[in-house]
């Protein structure tokens, strides 16, 4: 498709936060009214034209393509509580009714392992018998995880504890040799690497976290998560906080992810996705999707004009972002 045509169907908006979010305010992104379906483009701004690309290949994917079938309809979700002090956990966590996986973002710099603990233990406290993940989006060294892995546990996973994939590998080898019973997921160590399949290889992590946007389309995402599982590695699909239009990507994935069997020829759902964090806006291009009882429907969604109006940005933060979108699509 031409670069004309994508700019012809392009609405640039910001989006207020409830919660500061991975140092965010306010999450901007250029949305594509494409022939088949809306599709986003959103790489978060420190993200240079070359690692945008892939997040620009997935906005066109949805707009252009469209989405596999999906296999079923509706996907459990996990709750998300950003770096915020424990007293507000209980808030936010009202936020997502049902959710019995929670993520708490850990490792915040300028915070403590103090202040995680607290706030982890104002999730158990405010939601008894959840399952609790934890991210630290690469804040810890390999002593300092399995510090955090004792102070909080018992934790389904560790997200992303450390920079470096010999890190992860590092923390893992620890954890079992600890007799601590969480298991290692890896994030960045995916989406941001030149090769994702280097974390299998070296057994460094059990789950893979996949995105759509940042990992280049729905169907990229599928194939890694059938290489990965072929790996033995579970797989979580999370939002790259995403708006209501990426979203639809993030849950189309979830929704097309093959079926698995268990002994007893049972289906088992996929592991809670990270996509609930549409919570985490005060307002949005298309109407919230309700949680009910920790699963969101996957049915797409579209934006509503009068959102896309009130929410659109000022014109030098459309051209910034048209710029960014041609400056990326040299490198499809």
């Amino acid at each position: 498709m031409h670069i004309d045509d994508i700019l012809d169907r392009a609405h640039v908006v910001a989006l207020p936060m409830a919660v500061r979010f991975r140092g965010v305010d306010t999450r901007e992104a250029l949305l594509i009214d494409g022939p088949a379906g809306w599709g986003e483009f959103a790489p978060f701004l420190d993200y240079g034209p070359q690692e945008s690309a892939a997040w620009l290949r997935a906005g066109l994917e949805a707009a252009y393509d469209g989405f596999p079938a999906p296999v079923r309809s509706s996907v459990e979700v996990n709750a998300t509580i950003p770096a915020v002090p424990a007293g507000e956990v209980a808030a936010v966590l009202e936020r997502f009714p049902g959710c019995r996986v929670v993520k708490v973002k850990v490792a915040e710099p300028g915070q403590t392992l103090a202040d995680d603990v607290a706030r982890v233990a104002a999730v158990r406290d405010a939601r008894p018998g959840a399952v609790i993940r934890v991210d630290a989006n690469r804040g810890w060294s390999v002593t300092q995880a399995i510090e955090a892995a004792r102070a909080l546990g018992p934790l389904d996973y560790l997200e992303q504890p450390c920079a470096t994939v010999e890190e992860l590998a590092q923390v893992r080898r620890e954890l079992m040799r600890s007799g601590i019973f969480a298991r290692v997921a890896a994030d960045e160590s995916i989406r941001r690497a030149d090769d994702p399949y280097r974390v299998a290889s070296l057994q460094a992590a059990d789950v893979a976290v996949v995105k759509v946007a940042p990992l280049g389309g729905v169907r990229r995402v599928l194939d890694l998560a059938r290489d990965l599982r072929a790996r033995h590695m579970d797989i979580t699909v999370a939002s790259a906080l995403d708006t209501a239009v990426g979203m639809n990507a993030g849950l189309a994935a979830v929704a097309a992810l093959p079926l698995l069997n268990d002994d007893d020829e049972m289906d088992v759902p996929p592991a809670a996705a990270g996509l609930a964090t549409q919570q985490l806006f005060v307002e949005d291009v298309a109407p919230p999707r309700s949680i009910i009882d920790g699963h969101l429907s996957v049915a797409l969604v579209h934006p509503d004009n009068d959102r896309l109006a009130a929410l659109a940005v000022p014109v030098t933060r459309r051209d910034w972002w048209f710029e960014h979108l041609r400056e990326a699509h040299q490198y499809l």
